[in-house]
């Protein structure tokens, strides 16, 4: 009899299911910076590859499915009552924690960038689990919208991710430098294009500059000088893009190198080349944000003295690193050379800036 009081004691004072989900939504989010800042929990046990991703694979279908049962419960009335919402927001809130812990099972000593890859899918997972739990509060149940939230949600994209993740540090480390590689390819691009087109803002401003040509030179309107390289912008500009290139191809070759050579469990040297060369990219694209007229010739001279030292580093470090067997025969002084003749030549075009 005192059991029974005490159950119906708590059912009366269970929440209603959309107060049950805004705590639900909550809980998601705090979970988050620990995923970020988390390491990898100690273990007596070694550690096994296949059993790894075995269970991060079957975690996230658990969460997947989880979200299903959640979006279908909350898209059509009558809403669940506050004990089915419970059960629901605990197996969500359990199949979360789940994916977590697989995640904290993968030691460091397989590799940093991997373990970032692996974190960053879990970060997406546990963040779209929140944000359909957001979405499911402020969007009435039966409305149009909810047909779509099962398509594209951001938690079904992400657990659909995971079987892609590479399965070793040094599938993780090309990865990475592949999409280093095409950063700077587009950057190099866009900055090609520009200069074809002598017109680094084109189709940004014909319109404005049609209703307000007569205002060119009133206060607030851009000038000639603010939307035009000059001659001496263009001169500086040509040693600029061979330098973006050069980033280019010191990429493209670290790539290679690292397929071809690499060591699956040589971990520390692979993260040492993904850290420098993950540098590269944004040094290029504050260099090339900083030709765009009006251009400030010391700031083009400090940037690109910023994205020399990283390539130079890389080179280094990609030269004293297994993947290069043979550091005296290779390309890379050939690289180091080009990098520092488009240095040298960006100094003298400057050299007026800093008299």
């Amino acid at each position: 009899m005192a059991s029974e009081t005490a159950s119906a004691a708590s059912v009366l004072t269970l929440a209603p299911p959309l107060e049950q989900l805004r705590h639900l939504a909550a809980e998601l989010r705090l979970l988050l910076p620990g995923v970020r800042v988390g390491e990898a929990r100690e273990s007596t046990e070694e550690f096994n590859r296949e059993v790894f991703w075995r269970r991060l694979n079957e975690a996230a279908v658990k969460v997947s499915w989880e979200a299903t049962a959640l979006t279908t419960v909350f898209s059509r009335l009558p809403l669940p009552s506050p004990q089915e919402t419970q059960r629901i927001s605990e197996q969500v809130c359990a199949a979360i924690k789940a994916i977590i812990a697989v995640y904290y099972s993968l030691p460091k000593e397989q590799g940093i960038t991997l373990r970032k890859l692996v974190r960053s899918a879990t970060l997406d997972i546990v963040d779209g689990m929140a944000q359909l739990v957001e979405v499911l509060l402020i969007t009435p149940p039966q409305s149009p919208e909810n047909s779509n939230l099962i398509s594209y949600n951001n938690v079904w994209v992400a657990c659909q991710q995971v079987p892609q993740i590479p399965k070793d540090n040094k599938a993780a480390a090309l990865l990475m430098l592949t999409k280093s590689v095409d950063f700077v390819k587009d950057a190099h691009e866009e900055m090609e294009q520009a200069v074809e087109e002598c017109d680094p803002y084109c189709g940004l401003l014909n319109d404005s500059e049609e209703d307000n040509h007569s205002n060119e030179d009133v206060l607030g309107f851009p000038s000639n000088r603010d939307l035009y390289w000059s001659e001496e912008d263009q001169e500086l500009i040509i040693p600029c893009l061979a330098l973006v290139r050069s980033s280019k191809a010191c990429l493209k070759k670290i790539r290679i190198l690292v397929a071809e050579n690499g060591k699956k469990d040589q971990v520390a040297q692979l993260d040492d080349i993904v850290d420098i060369s993950d540098e590269i990219s944004p040094s290029v694209d504050d260099l090339a944000l900083s030709i765009y007229p009006p251009m400030c010739h010391l700031t083009v001279r400090i940037n690109s003295a910023k994205l020399v030292s990283v390539l130079r580093k890389a080179l280094e470090i990609t030269k004293a690193s297994h993947v290069t067997p043979q550091p005296e025969d290779s390309w890379i002084p050939l690289l180091i050379n080009a990098v520092d003749h488009c240095m040298n030549r960006i100094k003298e075009l400057t050299q007026s800036e800093i008299l």
